[in-house]
């Protein structure tokens, strides 16, 4: 296996990492690449304001998602788990042990490459792993570089490489933290990473979680699920837009909505039960035992305490898993946008979106009906909230009781 090890301090992790990542899988032919956030980096202090360790690696962990290379990137915290200062000869002992067959690579940025002589046990780094050095600027000299990587191999014995991104990202970590201090620079940050960093306060980035703009609150929303999820998130906010807009809703309202709707998608089931003992909410017997059943409920509370929706997103959010009878307007918009958005394909999902603008009710009662058949299908069983809800609307459709 050919392993590559990116280490840094990662503070914040931002494009320019990123696309060297994915540039160095494919052109080093690496089988996997972890990225490593140093815990107290030995060749620099880091800034008084830095954010946490933990906060550093939580948003690593963002990043390296974002990705959407799941079997080919990971993270480690083995320099934050380890104390003192984090050597990178440490470091690639501990990958050496744990991985004693693996051909190591060590990915840098042109300054480290160009100081690797003056590191801590340089002979054992070349001895452990491949040297391996992105020209990330304009500013970078490849020849320069080349020129560095054939002393190393003379003077260590080191493997090296140079690798010249195509995809040139113009910042440093130490200019995108002035620039997010001024208000600046989100374009440098994947949106989850700048979701994290508006949740926490770092970088003198201060924003009211309960007023945010449109690009804060989905940075935040795709901050708390997977990168994979966001494609869907994004396209059930179009969808519900266009609805309300066809049928005469809040637009403003069926936007945050849509945003939020999953918010907390990929908690734990513990730590679902948890919240909703937090807000109080009391679940059914069904509930209590199906995960995929509780986060529209905890998305729903995390939503208005701690984004301070109004009562109409809350409740639109807390139903659009189950539907219910007599649903608002905003309801019915976000149940059925989140069912049929772009990014679905299954049978029958043409059908929906035209009834979705042609009769809304009857979308609506299409998407139960569907739900139910799918539950049947798969031995499941159907939430009496569903049953109410396609129950109701014939019964609106028709005049008659089902």
């Amino acid at each position: 296996m050919k392993l590559g090890i990116y280490g840094g301090t990662f503070n914040p992790p931002h494009l320019g990492h990123l696309a060297a990542a994915r540039f160095a899988l494919e052109a080093l032919q690496l089988d996997q690449l972890c990225f490593v956030p140093a815990a107290t980096p030995p060749h620099k202090a880091l800034p008084a304001d830095s954010p946490s360790p933990q906060d550093r690696l939580a948003m690593v962990e963002l990043a390296a998602d974002s990705l959407l290379l799941p079997k080919q990137v990971r993270i480690s915290d083995v320099e934050l788990s380890r104390p003192g200062k984090s050597f990178t000869a440490d470091t690639l002992e501990q990958f050496h042990r744990q991985y004693p067959g693996a051909e190591l690579w060590l990915l840098m940025g042109t300054d480290m490459f160009l100081t690797l002589q003056d590191w801590r046990e340089p002979e054992q780094i070349a001895r452990l792993a491949g040297v391996c050095t992105f020209a990330r600027t304009h500013a970078d000299c490849v020849e320069e570089l080349e020129r560095h990587g054939a002393f190393l191999q003379e003077r260590f014995g080191a493997r090296t490489q140079v690798l010249q991104l195509p995809e040139i990202v113009e910042v440093s970590s130490t200019q995108l933290r002035e620039l997010l201090a001024a208000g600046q620079g989100q374009e440098f940050l994947a949106p989850a990473v700048y979701g994290y960093i508006v949740r926490h306060g770092l970088y003198g980035v201060h924003y009211d979680l309960r007023q945010l703009p449109h690009r804060e609150l989905r940075a935040c929303s795709y901050s708390m699920i997977r990168a994979k999820r966001i494609a869907h998130v994004r396209g059930t906010e179009e969808e519900a837009v266009r609805l309300a807009r066809r049928w005469g809703g809040d637009v403003e309202s069926a936007r945050r909505a849509a945003i939020l709707h999953d918010c907390t998608k990929y908690l734990e089931m513990e730590d679902q039960l948890q919240l909703c003992r937090n807000y109080g909410i009391v679940l059914d017997d069904l509930e209590q035992q199906a995960v995929k059943l509780l986060h529209s409920k905890t998305g729903a509370c995390v939503a208005r305490d701690v984004y301070g929706v109004n009562d109409q997103i809350y409740w639109a959010i807390f139903w659009h898993t189950t539907g219910k009878e007599d649903m608002t307007l905003l309801e019915k918009i976000l149940y059925i946008a989140d069912y049929m958005e772009p990014n679905r394909d299954f049978p029958g999902v043409e059908r929906l979106r035209e009834l979705a603008y042609t009769d809304l009710d009857q979308a609506v009662l299409a998407g139960c009906e569907m739900s139910i058949q799918e539950m049947k299908d798969r031995n499941l069983p159907v939430h009496p909230n569903t049953l109410r809800a396609r129950d109701w609307l014939r019964k609106e459709s028709t005049g008659k009781e089902p």
